[in-house]
């Protein structure tokens, strides 16, 4: 994808173990290209969301672990690294699953010849995630075009939740892929965002992709949503996950279940977009089993913009002294979703759960863009 008309991606390595970062935490104001060259630079950049979304918290742990091994590549070492990055962040599955994925590639191997392996097998991560993502767009811009259809043509207006976007992934993102498809194939489309508080990723993050790559778009408020579904102007949703349960239940950032409750209300199709990675088949209850994570509650109380005078600045919001509490994601159960898009297609929970029971344990053991052939 493009940042100022040059193709971009999320992350890359440059050597040494290193990897160079787009530093989220700057945007929309500020492109910032950070390198991240110790253990310890990882960990800050997951917890500190310098890098988030759940394909590229993966992502970025699999590097991560990889620069560790060079140091230490020992068992202990490789347990205690893989510990540390595991504990950054506890809702993404991705991030266990990359962590595993890489820990299995090297466990067998010598010492002496776990880095390199290490690190090959961060590069396959990265580049399956940037195949899966792109099938997902391919399959979720088929949606786009059947709504294009029957409204004979005119722009498809679709209502996105937090970033689910490149920046998300390596590259092209899951919701956020069939949009920028079917911008491709000359689909017109407009894009409804929420603002998301309170880190605002879809007024920050979500905003600037689609400004840069020429998409039609409006930020909204969070609880705009309803308003929009009840007069006809949302011809249907898209948003990512974060972690999915084998019963298709979907975890996404907090104030996803409540735009699934509206969508459910006034017949407006909700997708979920993501990767099959992103699914925990050891999980069957989402609301009961998901360890929801809770951040910083300054995240709510404060904000941070650019100032009048091109200054970055941050504000208090909140009544000074006033508590709060900032749960980062939430749940929408199954029941509520329409389909769920993954690489190998779009389904509906149903059937698309019959397909992930079947294909269990192949998907353990070969990780994305092999299971699910049939799905």
């Amino acid at each position: 994808m493009l940042i100022d008309g040059r193709p971009t991606r999320t992350i890359r390595p440059v050597g040494g173990g290193a990897v160079e970062i787009i530093d989220q935490t700057r945007l929309p104001h500020q492109v910032e290209i950070a390198t991240l060259a110790t253990i310890e630079d990882f960990e800050r950049a997951i917890a500190d969301m310098r890098v988030r979304g759940a394909p590229l918290i993966g992502v970025t742990a699999a590097f991560g672990l990889a620069l560790a091994l060079r140091s230490d590549p020992s068992d202990h070492g490789l347990a205690i690294a893989a510990a540390r990055l595991a504990a950054t962040r506890p809702t993404a599955v991705n991030l266990a699953w990359a962590l595993e994925r890489v820990t299995a590639a090297v466990r067998r191997l010598a010492p002496s010849d776990r880095a390199e392996a290490a690190l090959a097998e961060a590069v396959a991560i990265a580049e399956e995630d940037v195949a899966a993502c792109r099938a997902i767009g391919e399959h979720g811009a088929e949606l786009i075009a059947a709504a294009a259809r029957e409204k004979s043509g005119a722009p498809v207006n679709i209502l996105t939740h937090c970033n689910a976007g490149w920046l998300a992934t390596v590259d092209w993102g899951t919701a956020l892929a069939p949009i920028y498809v079917a911008a491709e194939r000359g689909i017109a489309v407009h894009v409804w965002v929420d603002e998301t508080r309170p880190r605002n990723q879809g007024a920050a993050l979500t905003a600037f992709e689609l400004g840069q790559q020429g998409v039609a778009h409006t930020v909204i408020a969070d609880n705009v949503g309803g308003h929009l579904m009840q007069h006809g102007k949302v011809d249907l949703c898209l948003v990512g996950a974060d972690r999915v349960t084998r019963t298709g239940d979907a975890a996404n950032k907090i104030g996803t279940y409540l735009k699934a409750l509206a969508a459910h209300d006034n017949g407006v199709p909700f997708h979920v977009a993501a990767p099959i990675s992103t699914i925990d088949w050891k999980v069957s209850d989402g609301v009961r089993e998901i360890a929801i994570e809770e951040r910083d509650s300054r995240e709510v109380t404060y904000m941070s913009g650019r100032t009048a005078d091109g200054a970055i600045a941050e504000i208090l919001v909140a009544a000074p002294g006033s508590p709060a509490a900032n749960f980062a994601f939430d749940v929408t159960p199954a029941r509520l979703i329409t389909g769920f898009i993954t690489e190998r297609g779009a389904s509906p929970p149903g059937e698309l759960q019959a397909r992930w029971a079947e294909d269990v344990f192949t998907a353990r053991a070969v990780g994305p863009g092999v299971m699910g052939e049939r799905a």
